[in-house]
C-alpha cells in the first residue's frame, strides 16, 4: 500500500526549479548584467560605430547578429550553473539542502540545467531586440525558421548548462576565476560568434580546429535559423552536434556532480 503523504519525485523537482527561478528572478538585473554586457559592448562597437565610421561593411551585421545571440545564450547557460554550484559547494555547503530532498541525487544535478536552460533563453531574449534596435534593419533577418530556432536554443542552452555542471563542480572555487580566463575566454574568440564559420576557409587549419568548440555549432545553428542566407554549417551536421555534445556534458556534469556531493 502506497504511502498518501509521499511526495512525487516531479513535485519535488517543480518545488526545487521554482525556488532556483525565483532567486534568479531577484537578481535579474545583475544577471543580465553579468551575462550580456559582453555581447552588447560588442554589438555597439562593431554593429554601430564601426558602420558608422565606414570601417565594416553594413552586411556583417546579419553575421554577427546571430553569433551575439549564440554568445548571450551560451554565457547565460554556463555562469548560472557554474557560479551557483561553486557556491553551493563551497564553505557554506547550501548544496545538502537539495541533496535530502527525497529524488534521486541526479534530478537535483538535472533541475540545474533546466534552469541553466531557461535563464539561457531569457538572456537570448534580451539581447535580441537591443542588438536589432542598435545595429538598425539587418538583411536577410527571418523568423520563418521558428522551430529551427527553438531547437537551437534549448540544445544549445542544454549543452552549456551541462557544461557549467561539470566546470562548477569539477573545479576548486578558488581557480573559478582562472576557468573563465583559460576555458571561457578562448570558446569565445574562437567560437565563430564574431564571424561566420563559412568564413574560415581562407584559414583551413583554424576552419577544423574550431570544431572542438561547442559555441561554433550554437552560432551557426542561430545563422541557419535566424539568417539562413549567410553561408553557414550544414543544419543537419549542427543539430547532430549538438546532440552529441549535450550527451557527452550531461553525462561528465552528472558524474562530476555525484563524486563532489558524495564527497
Amino acid at each position: 500500500m502506497t504511502d498518501p503523504a509521499r511526495v512525487s519525485p516531479s513535485k519535488v523537482f517543480l518545488a526545487i526549479l521554482l525556488r532556483d527561478l525565483t532567486v534568479a528572478r531577484r537578481e535579474l538585473p545583475y544577471f543580465l548584467l553579468r551575462t550580456t554586457l559582453q555581447p552588447l559592448m560588442f554589438v555597439i562597437v562593431f554593429g554601430f560605430i564601426l558602420p558608422k565610421m565606414g570601417m565594416v561593411r553594413g552586411d556583417y551585421s546579419a553575421a554577427m547578429l546571430p553569433g551575439i545571440i549564440a554568445l548571450s545564450l551560451a554565457l547565460s547557460a554556463v555562469q548560472s550553473v557554474a557560479l551557483p554550484m561553486v557556491q553551493d559547494f563551497g564553505f557554506t555547503k547550501e548544496i545538502e539542502d537539495r541533496l535530502l530532498a527525497p529524488v534521486a541525487m541526479q534530478l537535483v544535478a538535472i533541475e540545474k540545467i533546466v534552469a541553466g536552460v531557461l535563464q539561457g533563453i531569457v538572456a537570448a531574449l534580451f539581447v535580441l531586440p537591443i542588438s536589432r534596435l542598435i545595429m538598425g534593419p539587418i538583411h536577410g533577418l527571418t523568423f520563418a525558421h521558428f522551430g529551427l530556432l527553438l531547437a537551437i536554443t534549448i540544445l544549445g542552452g542544454a549543452a552549456f548548462s551541462a557544461l557549467g555542471l561539470f566546470l562548477g563542480t569539477g573545479i576548486a572555487p578558488q581557480q573559478i576565476g582562472l576557468m573563465f580566463s583559460v576555458i571561457v575566454a578562448p570558446m569565445i574568440m574562437f567560437g565563430c560568434a564574431y564571424y561566420p564559420w563559412r568564413g574560415l576557409d581562407a584559414v583551413p587549419v583554424m576552419k577544423y580546429a574550431v570544431l572542438i568548440n561547442p559555441l561554433v555549432y550554437v552560432a551557426e545553428g542561430m545563422r541557419a535559423a535566424l539568417t539562413p542566407t549567410i553561408p553557414h554549417m550544414n543544419v543537419f551536421a549542427i543539430v547532430g552536434a549538438l546532440l552529441a555534445l549535450t550527451a557527452f556534458f550531461v553525462w561528465i556534469g552528472l558524474r562530476s556532480f555525484a563524486k563532489r556531493a558524495v564527497s
